[in-house]
């Protein structure tokens, strides 16, 4: 009986784990975590790859994916114009294999 209720717990649980799903909102007084988009993947925190489906989302590793409204975002994230406003600079990659960190100092603002 104790497995049986320890199991519908973590199915549950697992069931409500949000994957990398992010929304861009329009102020940054509304964002959990601003961002900057570098120009070379050497300045880049994080290389995020867009994915086209949440599905394809992963768990904070740099594949996100853009949702159409806030409730259903894991962050909300704003975009800043300058780099010194960010909490993470960002590089966007054109292959999902190569989405990770790379300032692990940084991956808590994510979680």
């Amino acid at each position: 009986m104790e497995k049986l209720i320890l199991v519908t717990a973590l199915v549950i649980a697992s069931a409500s784990i949000k994957a990398q799903e992010v929304y861009s909102v329009d102020a940054a007084y509304k964002a959990d975590v601003k961002i900057f988009v570098v120009d070379a993947a050497y300045k880049a925190d994080l290389l995020v790859y867009k994915v086209d489906a949440a599905y394809k989302a992963g768990e904070n590793d740099g594949k996100w994916f853009f949702t159409d409204a806030a409730y259903k975002a894991k962050k909300k994230i704003y975009f800043v114009d300058a780099a010194y406003k960010a909490d993470v600079k960002i590089f966007i990659v054109d292959a999902a294999y190569k989405a990770e960190w790379k300032e692990n100092s940084k991956k808590h603002l994510m979680y």
